[in-house]
This record gives C-alpha cells, structure tokens and sequence, in this order.
C-alpha cells in the first residue's frame, strides 16, 4: 500500500494516535553550522568544515539502522563559490579528503554515492575521486547516499528547460513527468523529510522541486554537534505529522 492510501485510511483518526505515524525513507539535510562552531572554539573555518565533514558518518550509519533508503545532502552550494578564496580552496581539500577516507567503509557498509549538480569547476584531481567513489559504490543498494556538490535548485529547474527546448519537446508535451526527467538525478526520491541545522529557517535554494511535499525540521544544533540522536529526534518529530498533500 503507498503512503498516500495510507494516510488516506487515517482521516478519521487524531494526529496523537500511533497509526498516523509514518518512517521516512528518504531524507535530505542541510548541513549548516560548520563556521559558526568553529568561531565559538576559536578554531578556523576549515576545521569546522573538516568536523562537519567527519559528523556525516554516524548520521549515514543510522540512516541505514533505521531503514532510511535515500539520504540527500548538501555539501556546496553554487552560490558558496562568493566565499574567499582560501575558504573555497580548504573545502576542496576537505571533500577531497573526505572521499578517500570514507570510501573503503562506504562500500564495505553498502552505501551507493552519487554526486547531483555540477562538477566541472571542480579541480580535477577531485573530479577524478568523484567518479572513483560513484564506481566503487555503484553496485551497492543498501542506502542511496546524494551529495549535492555546486549545486543550485534554480540552476538546476533552468537547466532542465534547457534540455527540453533542446530535444524539441512541444509545449503541449510537457508535464511534470516530462519535467522531472531532465533533472539532476531523476531517480532522486522526493523527500519525505527536510532538516535543516544551525537554526536557520530558510532551504536556501536545495531542491526546490524535489522538496514540494516535504516535512520541515528545523534544529538549533549546528552541524558538527549533529548525530545519531539527534536524526532519531527529527525521524520522531516527523511521525507525528500527518501528510495530507493538499487533501484534508
């Protein structure tokens, strides 16, 4: 049975009853606060991103515990290439370094990596470590891992009309299927559950046609102080919830 028949059979029952609640098999996360818990350490901003980058895993081995299947994530942001130079540069280090220290434990926990955005601005050896780490992780199944890397929600919406206009698709043609198809990543899930931490309140331009229908969480904890817990936290806050897309 889908999850919107589900809901659907639960209409005549309160939000506080157990049977409204709901797991969320795909989740997507804005990994903010890296800066912000640096500067209250006194540590650089490359050290908050490295602690960000090393609070990645014991989120990704919940995930598979609690029997999520797809976790989106955002890394790099199109619009992060306005940060210094020297910020731009130690975060290339980082995911590159990020990628050959998780790669043997990816694989080994079955965990499929794809990259969703752009990669070409990317130095090459990084681009390079992409592509090994998608290979490596292609066969697996037991978690789809999306990393979103110079990645836009508008660029990616411009780029997909782009791709229709060019293959000649008559306007009549298009539906949101049509449309769907010439994202990023296609086979990217909606997800059934946004977080976003640091406290801001905002999407910041993630998804923005994936996110549609998704349950927001907004958590204070900045992103290197984020883990298990506290996804156990946000997959609790959700169940609560009743979907109703657009119904009553």
């Amino acid at each position: 049975m889908s999850l919107l028949a589900r809901i659907r059979g639960l209409r005549g029952l309160r939000p506080s009853e157990p049977e409204t609640r709901d797991v969320a098999r795909s989740i997507a996360i804005i990994m903010d606060g890296n800066g912000r818990w640096a500067s209250r350490r006194g540590l650089s901003v490359a050290e908050g991103h490295r602690a960000g980058s090393r609070a990645l895993r014991p989120v990704v081995e919940t995930a598979i515990d609690l029997g999520v299947e797809s976790l989106a994530v955002y890394a790099f942001s199109t619009e992060n290439w306005t940060r210094s130079e020297e910020e731009v540069g130690a975060l290339m280090e980082i995911f590159a370094e990020t990628i050959e220290r998780e790669l043997p434990d990816l694989v080994a926990q079955g965990v499929r990596v794809r990259f969703i955005g752009r990669r070409d601005r990317a130095p090459t050896e990084l681009q390079q470590r992409m592509e090994g780490l998608e290979a490596e992780t292609g066969g697996n199944a037991r978690l789809s891992l999306w990393i979103a890397f110079d990645y836009g929600g508008r660029a990616e919406l411009v780029e997909a009309a782009r791709r229709l206009v060019a293959a000649g698709v008559q306007p009549e043609d298009i539906d949101e299927n049509a449309f769907a198809a010439q994202l990023y990543a296609p086979e990217l899930p909606d997800p059934d559950l946004l977080i976003r931490t640091s406290g801001e309140l905002r999407i910041s331009n993630f998804l923005l046609w994936q996110l549609a229908y998704s349950e927001l969480v907004f958590v204070d904890t900045l992103w290197p102080d984020f883990g298990s817990q506290q996804l156990r936290d946000a997959l609790a806050a959700y169940a609560r919830r009743r979907r109703r897309f657009g119904g009553r």
